[in-house]
């Protein structure tokens, strides 16, 4: 570590040939309209990058370990060795193929630390050595730019200063006043198209004394052209638009006049109608000497050797209709809506010219031809895995079947099995064990709402499903065996590509624990003295519910682009509840009525490449909506009351902490608020309370935000370095559990903060991560809450519910968020 210190901390003058200087720093001024992160971005030269990593430091310790002229002796040498093998294994063809190709591997991996530097070199960056001709055409990148922008009256020069060999570069810009739009004028020779590109003016990206934009001025272009084509000009391109920029009208300003020329001398431009739509469903089939057969539904003709998918679904997928104009964006919205079926490898929409009448100059027809290929019917897909936890490998597998079309009407049925194990301590025998999770869930998704009365054809476009789902879950631990069986009903339909509503009028949940060890059960009945809700988790109980999702992403599964994220979700539980509550109290099944609601909020903006500053809000509250009647014992006096309290279903409740959450701490495991859940132990006959660190912490409140810088570091590896903060709080004042209520006058100083660092291995299909998190500032921490200064990176031994580690280590696949 000393070493690399040292030579991190080196200067790098020793780098550099004598004659060059080393570009330290580009500084941009005067900029005040502009966009100045866009004017930086065509620096024809960059500083070597320092943050997160002195990529100039990692280099130049590299530099310590290569020797140019010992790996040219090594690549001479493999050549021989490898020539000398290739020459001894003739006439062997096979053989000799082989010794090439690893020849080639190893000359390569030579030649590329000769060209390029050691691993080491390569982790880092070459220094940048300052060039005046790069500064020059900087200028120049900058000048062109200015102008595209209406500043045409600016100005840029750069000045350089030469300290101790190292250059730092101004770039000096002067706006001075943009050019603005005075007149808009258009010039269209053909009346007919001129009537749909002025009546669309309200919808121009061009108004009057706005700044002059070339890129603004291209999308203009690029708008009517897909304005016409809409309208059914299907010949029409863009070459036929050109926008001309006067700046000779008034000081100061643009005349900017739009020129839509026609196709040639005496001819103009033609409005097209559908005269056929084909629908071949199994595209790239064939059959020698066997026609495919014809359906007609509403006037398409639906060819295949064999009809495998019931026309009147894929009829409400299609927006090309006989005797309709052609239209850009119907055909866009087809191919969108026949992808969205998940039953065919790709779609192609096309279009064929009917040949004209002799002597017909105005009609102009198309036979439109939509070819899609089938998908495999059946899909499957298995996850194989491990964990090693407390001593013990615990395998776990997931298998997922996918069958396409199952019925004939486009119809997906998914199934999925999972089972897994995982290693826990014992505290009662003082071994480790085995634990059980088992789960099936079964779903049937269909292409279309099923309601009682005939949904119109418009809300195809929204691409609606409705899906059947079934959810059973199994686990067996030490403490206790639990199930879950799950069933709803939903609606699911797409505003847009990025956003979805799900609409859930059915939701229904029955929970049963069949098994309680009585320890763990000793330890639910103490924790309920004091209020805490975990002892509800462990009863037989009846979760009716309806909720709606509304869920915006506009970024990608491997979160590479400039995107927003939120997530709304609102759900109402129990309504109906005393219609039937008395008769699941005899079987001793509970059912509560609840309101709950949830925000996440994330934003992904991108500062390179490679490197991006993410940011999250995540928070929710829930409440029940009627008080329910139970039985309360005085942990001091032992006396026993019936009281009313507001009772949500455990499963209802926030949780914070985790590889998702606040990652310093253990998941589910913070809050809430400042409270800190105790027991009683016995210590030389005395009953002393003791931290429990080992309990989950349900809340009613959730409150959370995530800071989290993500880097490349080489090749497939990503870095991050983050802060999350965050904690849940009770709505219930209990004189039990102090500091555990929120409170609007002192909830922010309860905010639990840990930072840390992480990384991501890349591989595209799949993102392995580990993130290092440490505790900062603990609101339930005795003595002083900023418990950085105990930082340690021992996990501490998780199998004792009274120790806590200072730091966590979290694995999960994908990123936290």
């Amino acid at each position: 570590m000393a070493l690399v210190v040292l030579f991190v901390g080196c200067s790098p003058i020793r780098l550099l040939r004598p004659g060059q200087n080393l570009l330290s720093k580009i500084k941009l001024e005067g900029v005040k309209q502009a966009d100045a992160e866009r004017l930086e971005a065509l620096y024809q030269q960059k500083p070597n990058s320092k943050f997160p990593l002195p990529k100039l430091g990692i280099y130049q310790l590299g530099t310590v370990f290569y020797d140019s002229t010992r790996l040219r002796r090594q690549l001479n040498e493999e050549r021989a060795k490898y020539d000398a093998k290739i020459q001894a294994a003739r006439p062997d063809s096979v053989k000799v193929g082989k010794l090439l190709t690893k020849r080639e591997q190893h000359v390569q991996r030579h030649q590329l630390a000769i060209d390029k530097g050691n691993a080491i070199m390569r982790l880092g960056e070459r220094p940048v050595v300052y060039d005046t001709t790069l500064t020059r055409l900087t200028v120049q990148q900058i000048s062109t730019f200015l102008r595209s922008q209406g500043f045409f009256r600016s100005h840029v020069a750069t000045t350089d200063t030469v300290q101790d060999r190292q250059v730092t570069v101004t770039v000096h810009v002067t706006e001075n006043k943009p050019f603005t739009y005075e007149r808009l004028d258009y010039d269209i020779a053909d009346s007919a198209v001129a009537r749909v590109v002025l009546a669309s003016q309200p919808a121009s990206l061009l108004h009057l004394h706005d700044r002059y934009n070339e890129e603004v001025i291209g999308q203009e272009r690029a708008r009517i052209e897909a304005l016409l084509k809409n309208a059914g000009y299907y010949d029409f391109r863009s070459q036929y638009i050109t926008l001309e920029a006067d700046t000779s009208y008034t000081p100061g300003t643009v005349r900017l006049r739009t020129f839509v020329a026609n196709p040639g001398p005496n001819e103009f431009h033609h409005v097209y109608t559908i005269r056929n739509v084909n629908f071949l469903t199994d595209a790239g089939a064939t059959r020698f000497g066997v026609q495919r057969d014809t359906i007609v539904r509403d006037s398409v003709r639906y060819l295949a050797f064999q009809h495998r998918f019931n026309t009147k679904v894929l009829d409400r997928k299609l927006a090309i209709r006989p005797n309709q104009r052609y239209n850009l964006q119907n055909t866009l919205l087809t191919q969108r809506q026949l992808a969205d079926l998940d039953i065919f490898r790709f779609n192609t929409v096309t279009y064929r010219r009917v040949r004209t009448v002799s002597g017909d100059t105005t009609s102009r027809q198309l036979d439109a031809f939509i070819n899609a290929s089938p998908t495999k019917k059946y899909q499957e897909t298995t996850e194989l895995g491990g964990t090693y936890v407390s001593g013990k490998p615990g395998p776990f597998a997931n298998v997922r079947l996918k069958v396409r079309n199952v019925f004939g009407g486009a119809e997906i049925l998914e199934i999925g099995l999972r089972a897994g194990f995982e290693g826990q301590y014992n505290r009662i025998t003082g071994r480790s064990i085995l634990t059980t999770q088992l789960g099936a869930n079964v779903s049937l998704i269909l292409p279309q709402f099923l309601v009682p009365w005939r949904p119109d054809r418009f809300l195809t476009r929204y691409n609606p499903k409705t899906r059947f789902n079934g959810i059973y879950t199994y686990v067996r631990r030490p403490e206790y065996t639990r199930t879950n069986l799950e069933g709803t009903y939903d609606y699911i339909w797409q505003r847009s590509v990025y956003h979805q509503y799900v609409l859930t009028p059915v939701d229904l949940s029955l929970v049963n624990a069949s098994r309680i060890a009585p320890y763990f059960q000793s330890l639910l009945d103490s924790l309920a003295l004091t209020g805490s809700p975990l002892i509800r988790s462990f009863t037989q109980q009846f979760v009716p519910s309806m909720n709606a999702t509304s869920l915006y992403n506009s970024n990608d599964f491997n979160q590479t682009r400039d995107a927003r994220y939120y997530r709304l979700f609102v759900e109402v539980g129990g309504l109906t509840r005393s219609l039937y509550q008395q008769v699941l109290n005899d079987r001793n099944i509970q059912v509560y009525n609840f309101a709950r609601l949830a925000l996440d909020y994330r934003r992904y903006i991108k500062l390179g490449p490679q490197s991006f500053f993410v940011y999250r809000f995540n928070g929710g509250v829930a409440h029940a909506l009627s008080s329910t009647e139970v039985e309360r014992t005085d942990p001091v006096t032992k006396e026993t009351t019936k009281i009313r309290q507001y009772i949500i279903p455990y499963d209802k409740y926030f949780f914070a902490g985790g590889a998702s959450s606040v990652r310093a701490w253990r998941p589910r495991r913070l809050g809430p608020g400042s409270y800190a859940t105790t027991y009683n132990v016995d210590q030389d006959g005395q009953s002393v309370l003791v931290r429990n660190y080992n309990v989950e912490q349900p809340g009613e409140v959730l409150l959370e935000g995530n800071l989290e810088y993500r880097f490349p570091v080489y090749s497939f590896i990503k870095g991050a370095v983050f802060t999350d903060f965050g904690n849940v709080w009770s709505l219930q004042k209990n004189e039990y559990r102090e500091g555990a209520e929120f409170k609007a006058n002192g909830f922010y100083k309860q905010f639990a903060v840990g930072s840390g660092i992480g990384i991501r291995l890349d591989f595209t299909f799949l993102i392995l991560r580990l993130d290092v998190a440490t505790k900062v500032y603990d609101p339930s921490a005795e003595g002083s809450n900023w418990v950085l200064r105990k930082f340690s990176l021992r996990s501490g031994n998780l199998n004792n519910i009274n120790q806590d580690a200072p730091t966590a280590f979290n694995l999960g696949i994908g990123y936290p968020f």
